[in-house]
C-alpha cells in the first residue's frame, strides 16, 4: 500500500464496513490485474545493505525516479517515502527494511502487467547503477543480521516494531528481511469472492512451493526453501494465517468482516499524526470509546487502513490479493499473476481448481502450510504428492489463460509466462534447489556470487 487512505467518511454501522468491502464487486470485463513485488537492495562495491539517508542512499534513489518518471512524491515529516502516479494508478513505495517496492497499476492483460515490469526494472536500474546500487532477486536479505538492516522512517512502521515482538518471535524479521510478490485481482460478486477466496486459500503453499527462493538467513542455509514463508507462522497469530472460517457456510463479506474487527490495530491517522493504539480494538473506535482517543470515532479511511494491516495468505479488501510467493527474478514475477488469473479468470478452470481442493480438511490444509516452507514441493496434501497436484493445476493455469485469447503484438496468447513454473514441475526444482545447489558445490559455501548473478 503506497499511502494510508485519508477518506474521511464516517462509519456508522458493522453494515457500511460490509458495504465497503461489496463496493469492490465489479463486472468480468472490467476485472483488472495488479501486481506488487518487492527488492532488497544492496551496494555492489561491498555488498551492504543501503541506508535510507546519504547521497547514494535510498532517498537520492527515489529522488532519481521522481526526476525520471514524474510522479509525485508521498510524504512524512519532510522525508520522501514513496512516489505515486495518479493518472496510472501505479506507485513506489518503501518497506520497512528499504526493500524497494512497486505497486503496479490496474491492468487488463498478463502482457501489459509484464512489460510493466520490465519497464519498471529498466527505470530502476537507470537510477541506481550510477549510485553503485544493485537489487537482490531472493525472498529474504541473505547475509546481513537485522541489526545490520536499515530502518527506513515511515510512522507506521515504527508502531508496528514496537509492537510485533508482543504477538511473534519472527514478526521484524518480517518487516526488515524480507520480499514477496503478489498479484490483486478483481471479484464479480460475493458468491464469486468466495469461491476464489477459497480456492486462493488451499492453494496459496502451492504458490509459496513453486517460488520458494529464501533458503539463507545471516549468511548461511537456513534449513528451509522458504524462509520468508516459515516466517510468517510465527509473526502474529491474529492477523495472519490459512483462514479456516472462509470454508464454512455462510462465509461472505459479513464474516470476513467479522473476523477483520477482531483483529487488533496498530494506529489511528488524523491528518499527518499516525496514534499508537496497537491493541485496541476497531469496535471501540466505531463506537468511540478508544481510550487514546476519546470521542473519536471511525471513518472509511481508519477501515481501509485497518484493512491493509491484516496479512492473511489471502488478504480481502475490495480486491483479493495473493500472497503467497517469495520474489524472484523478472520471469516469475510475470509467471505468479499468470498463474492465478489463468486459475481464477477463467470459470472453467476454476471449476477444475475447486474440484481439487474441495474435499481437502482444514488440518490438511494447514498441515500443508506448516510443511511447504522447508520441502516445497516434496511435501504432500491428503495423501498426494504436491508436485502432482501442481502438474494438474498447472495445466488449469494454461487452459485458463488459452481461453482468455488474449494476444501480444507477437500473436502469443498468455500462456508462455507460465513457462518458469513449468520448468519448476517438470525438474522438481524450486528456485532455492538450484541456488542451494549452486553454493555447495561451485560456489564452495560462498555468497559472493549471489550478489553478482542473482540481481535484476
Amino acid at each position: 500500500m503506497a499511502r494510508d487512505s485519508s477518506d474521511s467518511t464516517p462509519i456508522a454501522s458493522r453494515d457500511a464496513l460490509v458495504g465497503y468491502m461489496a463496493s469492490g464487486c465489479k463486472a468480468p470485463d472490467q476485472w483488472r490485474i495488479g501486481t506488487e513485488h518487492e527488492k532488497v537492495p544492496f551496494y555492489v562495491k561491498d555488498k551492504q545493505p543501503v541506508p535510507y539517508e546519504g547521497p547514494r542512499g535510498v532517498r537520492a534513489l527515489l529522488d532519481g525516479m521522481q526526476g525520471l518518471l514524474g510522479w509525485g512524491p508521498i510524504m512524512e515529516d519532510g522525508h520522501p517515502i514513496g512516489l505515486e502516479d495518479v493518472t496510472g494508478g501505479g506507485a513506489i513505495s518503501l518497506e520497512p527494511g528499504g526493500q524497494f517496492e512497486l505497486s503496479g497499476a490496474p491492468l487488463e492483460t498478463l502482457h501489459q502487467m509484464c512489460w510493466e515490469t520490465h519497464a519498471h526494472m529498466a527505470q530502476v536500474r537507470e537510477i541506481a547503477e550510477p549510485l553503485g546500487i544493485g537489487f537482490l532477486t531472493l525472498g529474504m536479505s541473505p547475509q546481513w543480521t537485522r541489526a545490520e538492516t536499515p530502518v527506513m522512517p515511515k510512522r507506521r512502521y515504527e508502531i508496528m516494531r514496537r509492537y510485533m515482538p508482543k504477538v511473534g518471535g519472527h514478526g521484524l524479521d518480517m518487516m526488515f528481511r524480507t520480499a514477496t510478490v503478489q498479484v490483486n485481482l478483481d471479484f464479480a460478486s460475493e458468491a464469486d469472492m468466495v469461491e476464489k477466496l477459497r480456492i486462493g486459500l488451499a492453494l496459496q503453499p502451492l504458490a509459496t512451493a513453486l517460488f520458494a527462493n529464501s533458503p539463507f538467513t545471516d549468511g548461511r542455509p537456513n534449513g528451509f526453501k522458504s524462509m520468508r514463508s516459515q516466517i510468517w507462522l510465527d509473526t502474529d497469530g491474529d492477523r495472519t494465517g490459512m483462514l479456516a472460517f472462509a470454508f464454512e457456510d455462510g462465509m461472505g463479506f459479513e464474516r470476513y468482516v467479522d473476523w477483520a474487527l477482531d483483529v487488533p490495530m496498530y494506529f489511528v491517522k488524523r491528518g499527518d499524526v499516525y496514534h499508537d493504539v496497537a491493541g485496541a480494538s476497531f469496535r471501540d473506535l466505531m463506537a468511540g470509546r478508544l481510550d487514546a482517543l476519546p470521542g473519536e470515532r471511525a471513518t472509511l479511511s481508519d477501515w481501509a487502513n485497518h484493512l491493509s494491516t491484516l496479512f492473511p495468505e489471502v488478504r480481502l479488501k475490495r480486491y483479493i490479493e495473493m500472497r503467497g510467493a517469495d520474489t524472484g527474478a523478472t520471469p516469475f514475477l510475470c509467471a505468479l499473476p499468470a498463474f492465478w488469473v489463468g486459475l481464477l479468470y477463467d470459470k472453467t478452470a476454476r471449476d477444475g481448481a475447486w474440484q481439487i481442493v474441495k474435499t481437502w480438511t482444514a488440518e490438511e490444509r494447514q498441515a500443508l502450510r506448516n510443511d511447504v516452507p522447508r520441502l516445497a514441493l516434496d511435501a504432500e496434501i491428503a495423501g498426494r504428492p504436491l508436485r502432482a497436484v501442481a502438474r494438474e493445476v498447472l495445466a488449469l493455469a494454461h487452459e485458463g489463460l488459452a481461453r482468455r485469447a488474449k494476444r501480444d503484438v507477437r500473436d502469443r496468447n498468455e500462456e508462455h509466462f507460465l513457462a518458469p513454473l513449468d520448468e519448476v514441475v517438470e525438474t522438481g526444482l524450486v528456485p532455492a534447489d538450484r541456488i542451494l545447489a549452486r553454493y555447495e558445490t561451485e560456489w564452495k559455501g560462498s555468497l559472493a556470487p549471489l550478489f553478482d548473478e542473482f540481481v535484476y
